[in-house]
């Protein structure tokens, strides 16, 4: 297997979104997207004992043209959304939301963490959705760790959870707008494991702690590693334990128009999304706590 070149690595930066505190490694000031990967958030806390749950977390807010997917890896979070979805997905799942036309929902600890207090850790990351999908209905799919398919290397020291896409004879759960692997990567000490990518398709590996090498270069924690498309993946290392996770997809390949929570193709489509809002058009959420 040929690897792929490293097309570029950086550390993550530092963002607060409305008080809560993240490693932002996408965009940054030089990279703005990665086709069809336009957003990464690394949430890592301590929820302090003795809160309510509607005092955590992030409440309420609108989306349209995309898919924010989170992966949980400490904890729990509660997803709430006005199609009248309520849905905790705990440690090793993840919650897949493809927010179409629009969607309002909420993201926050479950119950018994924001009572008890204890560590909470999620990514999230924004894909992309083409044109012709941006205005479908829009769905919510929840994963758990147990529906995840995993492959291992042949030490038996790396463990690669598949959520979408194929990788050799294992098949996430999610059936994507475009074509893409997207991957959790457990790695032991010692550990490798070469990991094979389709050819065409973007790529990042992102690194959440530990000690790795990607081919030749060291990284560390919260490194991020933009792949180039001239081979057939990549080889990966553990120098200590370490998590990652592995985002590629095929191109789109269209233009697009970003303000806040809305991803699409043009400035109008924007303004529209935020009229379609304000009007209700994209359902009320009123969560219910107990």
């Amino acid at each position: 297997m040929k690897n792929r070149s490293i097309k570029s690595q950086w550390h993550s930066q530092k963002v607060n979104m409305g008080g809560i505190i993240l490693d932002q490694p996408l965009p940054t000031q030089k990279v703005d997207t990665i086709d069809p990967f336009i957003l990464i958030h690394h949430w890592n806390d301590k929820v302090p004992a003795g809160r309510k749950q509607k005092e955590v977390g992030v409440g309420p807010h609108p989306h349209r043209g995309f898919s924010p997917v989170t992966f949980i890896f400490k904890g729990a979070v509660h997803h709430r959304d006005s199609l009248g979805t309520s849905s905790i997905i705990r440690e090793g799942g993840t919650q897949w939301m493809n927010s179409g036309r629009g969607i309002v929902h909420s993201e926050r600890p479950n119950k018994e963490l924001a009572e008890n207090g204890g560590d909470f850790e999620l990514i999230q990351f924004w894909v992309n959705a083409p044109a012709a999908h941006k205005m479908d209905p829009p769905s919510y799919q929840p994963i758990t760790a147990e529906e995840t398919p995993k492959v291992k290397s042949p030490d038996g020291k790396v463990e690669l959870g598949v959520v979408c896409g194929e990788y050799e004879d294992k098949k996430g759960k999610v059936s994507p707008h475009s074509e893409m692997l997207i991957c959790r990567l457990n790695i032991e000490s010692g550990g490798k494991m070469s990991v094979k990518i389709p050819n065409g398709y973007n790529a990042l590996v992102y690194q959440l702690d530990g000690k790795m090498r990607l081919n030749d270069s060291e990284g560390l924690a919260k490194d991020i590693f933009w792949l180039e498309a001239d081979g057939d993946g990549f080889e990966v290392e553990g120098i200590d334990f370490t998590r990652a996770i592995l985002l590629a997809g095929k191109p789109i390949n269209e233009p697009i128009s970003t303000y806040g929570p809305f991803v699409m193709n043009t400035q109008t489509e924007i303004m529209q999304a935020l009229r379609d809002y304000q009007m209700g058009k994209m359902g009320v959420l009123i969560e219910d706590f107990d």
